[in-house]
């Protein structure tokens, strides 16, 4: 089911996107929630994965930290309409989406339409990079989101430096023509934030100053995308001759979304 969820006019949305489970949707969720929360703008995380991991992360969280609005929008309550669970309090100014894994590549457009930015975490491993070119394929041909507007950032998430796996990531992320908008360590940071329902930018500065610096690049590229209205072109839905034409461009593959063309598939280029 498509997320057509209510919304008001000066609501700016922010999509954490990737439908392999693992890649840090939920931590890059809480940890942006806590950020805006913390820099005292009426923040809401609506979450769609059936895990609940960021609505668990809200439980714990205390009433000595900014309020958060949490949105259980993978719960299914036959008393109520869908439409009244999902709606955003008019006080609210950013609404950040933790998506569910195993997301079709059809519903890849409910989530994408009309979001000021959408955040892509990628962890540096062979399984998750070419997950993420197939994601970034099906993002660029079936949901039809503009390069051109810059909407759609990647983020290299848990990096250890100077490993094979870290080298390969970043080859891959230069080969494409997308924002790379920041890469997160490998921190237990991240663990000890989560078990205290706060993120990053919320524990004590001296402990995890090497992790904020990370977050910098990251929080300056959505600035940007947040201060950047809504155009007709991220409005746009595609219709069903769009669909066709994406339909017969994934069926016979092999495309690239390199240097302005198709995500190639992850064996030809990425593993000498």
């Amino acid at each position: 089911m498509l997320p057509n969820f209510p919304s008001h006019s000066d609501l700016c949305k922010i999509v954490v996107l990737n439908p392999k489970g693992g890649s840090g949707k939920s931590t890059i969720s809480t940890n942006l929630a806590g950020y805006l929360a913390s820099q005292g703008h009426h923040t809401a995380l609506m979450d769609f994965d059936p895990q609940g991991s960021s609505m668990r992360w809200m439980q714990l969280r205390s009433d000595e930290h900014p309020a958060i609005y949490g949105i259980k929008a993978f719960e299914h309550d036959a008393t109520v309409t869908r439409s009244f669970r999902l709606r955003v309090p008019t006080e609210i100014r950013f609404l950040i989406i933790d998506t569910p894994a195993a997301i079709s590549v059809h519903e890849l457009i409910g989530f994408t339409r009309g979001v000021h930015a959408i955040l892509l975490p990628v962890l540096p491993s062979d399984i998750d990079i070419h997950a993420a070119s197939r994601l970034i394929r099906d993002l660029l041909l079936v949901a039809k989101v503009s390069r051109r507007m810059g909407r759609l950032g990647v983020v290299a998430n848990r990096v250890r430096e100077n490993t094979l796996g870290h080298r390969k990531l970043i080859r891959f992320l230069d080969r494409l023509s997308i924002n790379t908008v920041g890469e997160l360590r490998d921190s237990q940071n991240y663990i000890h934030a989560a078990e205290q329902g706060i993120g990053i930018h919320e524990m004590p500065r001296s402990r995890v100053q090497k992790d904020i610096e990370r977050w910098q690049p990251i929080l300056s590229w959505l600035e940007t995308r947040l201060n950047s209205p809504i155009t007709e072109r991220d409005l746009h839905v595609p219709g069903g001759h769009e669909m066709q034409e994406a339909q017969s461009e994934l069926k016979f593959g092999r495309d690239r979304v390199l240097s302005g063309q198709l995500v190639p598939d992850y064996a030809e280029g990425l593993t000498d």
